[in-house]
């Protein structure tokens, strides 16, 4: 591990251009649990809560389960050194910028902020009859589905649910973060969910070296990983940065 965190930190001060990708592991730590896995959501819970019909023709069962998994939950997390580290990174110049699958708003809340959110977020509804934003913090989260204010249609919440393309234009340009990056850093995620964890590969594929802290080996440890640190983020992250400093 030692020798790892020492050519990590040797990737991270000779990159040029340095994209950070995180998942779903970087907020266990908060307190958020995963979506995937033996401890998984999905796995008491039926992923189909977000196929965009459902929610649409049965809010009424859909929304409750919603609330409690992307709001109760997410209501009480704060970010962790691993978001931390991430923060200062990008505040002293070793990191550009964060791609990341998670919709729980706790990088831009430990200060990133050149970050693109590839499944969308948490902080604001869209309405599915007018088109129009609501902020989180306007809108009153009962055990009835949330309702727009401008035209009293339905609102979803917006992050990508089942059935919807990834958003623009966090979908185009975590593309061009990949092709231009000198060092990717993948933080947290197994490389399960398509087709976010194709950016990775057009990282590599464009050149970059390629950092994984995971606490277990997954999609990309033995296929394009350069450096495997296994372990949580919030514990190597301050290693790597205690190094660099």
């Amino acid at each position: 591990m030692e020798t790892s965190i020492k050519r990590a930190v040797e990737l991270i001060r000779n990159s040029g251009y340095t994209v950070a990708f995180t998942g779903a592991g970087i907020s266990v730590e908060s307190g958020i649990p995963p979506f995937r896995g033996d401890n998984g959501l999905w796995s008491e819970y039926d992923p189909m809560i977000l196929d965009l019909n459902r929610y649409y023709y049965g809010s009424e069962e859909s929304w409750p389960v919603i609330k409690r998994l992307f709001f109760d939950f997410f209501g009480n997390a704060k970010p962790n050194f691993a978001h931390m580290v991430l923060a200062e990174w990008e505040a002293s110049g070793l990191l550009q910028t964060i791609i990341t699958q998670n919709i729980d708003n706790l990088h831009q809340e430990a200060g990133s902020k050149s970050v693109y959110e590839y499944h969308g977020n948490s902080r604001q509804f869209i309405c599915l009859e007018c088109g129009k934003y609501q902020l989180l913090k306007d809108t009153k989260l009962l055990n009835t589905a949330p309702l727009c204010v401008s035209c009293g249609g339905l609102l979803k919440p917006d992050f990508i649910f089942f059935g919807e393309q990834i958003p623009e234009p966090a979908a185009s340009q975590s593309v061009k973060e990949a092709g231009k990056a000198d060092l990717f850093i993948i933080i947290g995620t197994s490389g399960e969910v398509i087709p976010a964890s194709n950016i990775p590969f057009l990282a590599k594929k464009a050149g970059a070296k390629i950092i994984e802290i995971n606490t277990e080996e997954g999609r990309f440890t033995h296929s394009i990983s350069d450096v495997f640190l296994q372990g949580k983020a919030g514990s190597i992250l301050p290693k790597i940065q205690e190094q660099i400093n």
